[in-house]
């Protein structure tokens, strides 16, 4: 059986009804773009961008963050008709908003070119599990702060994206504070053990890392040995719900790669 769109097509009923709740609901948003006319409707979700912006003064893991930018052509020095400015960029890989593949600390691992954005869900259900009200420098995220989190909402589901908002974000524009000596807000082993036992796709955190050095990165370790992915610097986490949205990880597709920026987006 067949649904008609407005201009005639045919949309396959028996497809739609395999399909959950939430994946019906985005397959009609994909569909209401394919037909999307201008001053007909709007977008249907909320835009959140949840990447910082990079800059040479950005904070980093090292005191210089190594990134820089350089005008190679200028307006007034292009010879054709339409002018142009060209520039390089250079920087770590590992820098801003980030994206950490299993081949970050993993020998093996997958690498960033490597991600599927379906099959590795790099676009899927977005949790947000706000401990900024406890949160200092040395807080370190436990299995209780999970658990507290799934009481007052809801069992954080399979293949999901769990983003841990800390308010330490508000510092990024402070770069000897953000880095702190590297002592931040972190996530701990309990924590991210449970997260593995609801088989989510990755976490997020709103500083340099969801560990701190000395705990010999072991959420790195179990997260990236287990092919979840990491995303370290995130912002604008609290304007997201904490749970019913949507988040897309979009790393720069270069090979070999074990980390790479993104555009980190959220929807709801």
């Amino acid at each position: 059986m067949h649904l008609l769109s407005p201009n005639g097509s045919r949309y396959r009923l028996d497809l739609i009804s395999s399909l959950s709740i939430p994946h019906i609901k985005l397959y009609y948003t994909v569909i209401a773009l394919l037909f999307l006319k201008k001053n007909v409707m709007a977008f249907p979700y909320k835009i959140i961008d949840l990447t910082q912006t990079l800059s040479p003064e950005s904070p980093s893991w090292d005191i210089d963050c190594g990134f820089s930018h350089q005008t190679t052509l200028n307006y007034d020095e292009c010879t054709t008709e339409v002018q142009f400015k060209v520039q390089n960029i250079a920087m770590p890989a590992g820098i801003g908003t980030h994206l950490d593949a299993p081949a970050h600390c993993i020998k093996n691992g997958l690498h960033i070119a490597e991600l599927d954005l379906v099959g590795h869900h790099l676009i899927t259900h977005c949790f947000v599990v706000d401990i900024s009200h406890k949160s200092c420098e040395d807080y370190t995220i436990t299995e209780q702060d999970i658990l507290d989190f799934e009481y007052k909402y809801e069992m954080i589901s399979e293949h999901s994206f769990v983003i841990f908002y800390t308010g330490w974000d508000k510092f990024w524009n402070k770069a000897n504070q953000y880095r702190n000596n590297l002592v931040f807000p972190c996530i701990g082993q309990k924590a991210a053990e449970l997260l593995l036992e609801r088989n989510i796709a990755g976490i997020g955190i709103d500083t340099l890392s969801p560990d701190r050095p000395e705990n010999n990165y072991i959420v790195h370790q179990l997260m990236l040995q287990n092919k979840k992915y990491i995303v370290e610097n995130v912002c604008n986490a609290s304007k997201l719900p904490p749970s019913g949205a949507y988040s897309m990880v979009l790393p720069i597709k270069v090979a070999d790669l074990t980390e790479a920026p993104i555009r980190l987006i959220g929807l709801y």
